[in-house]
């Protein structure tokens, strides 16, 4: 089972200075796809227990579109654990004499962060599965 979101960084997501986007809105991405799959998989929206072996590999701007992609990979009694990679497919230019509107689409969609996590459903809560 898998769950795909893929958005459009707005501006007000901006943290830092050059437009620069903070890792927490990626991890806020991973936790929308974690509780999509709890949805799909037990009817329940869950709880987020634990994030395991987060790596930020490149960075995220406002205007960039991110994709966030969420699954499955392990089903407890209560525990889900997952695995999230979230790529960016378009971005802004390097180039410094382009217009501000101008965007790229990547030829490879390029990886910006990585995560594993844990979720829980309790038992009297679970309604598939």
């Amino acid at each position: 089972m898998k769950s795909v979101i893929r958005i459009r960084v707005s501006a007000a997501q901006a943290h830092y200075g050059g437009q620069l986007v903070d890792g927490a809105f990626v991890l806020q991405l991973f936790g929308d796809c974690a509780t999509e799959l709890l949805i799909r998989h037990d009817g329940d929206e869950g709880l987020f227990l634990t994030y395991s072996d987060v790596q930020f590999k490149a960075p995220v701007y406002a205007g960039d579109y991110i994709e966030a992609v969420g699954t499955i990979t392990e089903v407890g009694n209560t525990s889900r654990k997952m695995e999230f990679v979230a790529t960016k497919h378009i971005t802004r230019p390097q180039d410094v004499d382009v217009a501000p509107s101008a965007m790229d689409v990547l030829d490879e969609p390029i990886v910006v962060a990585t995560a594993k996590g844990v979720c829980v459903v309790p038992k009297d809560k679970q309604r598939r599965g």
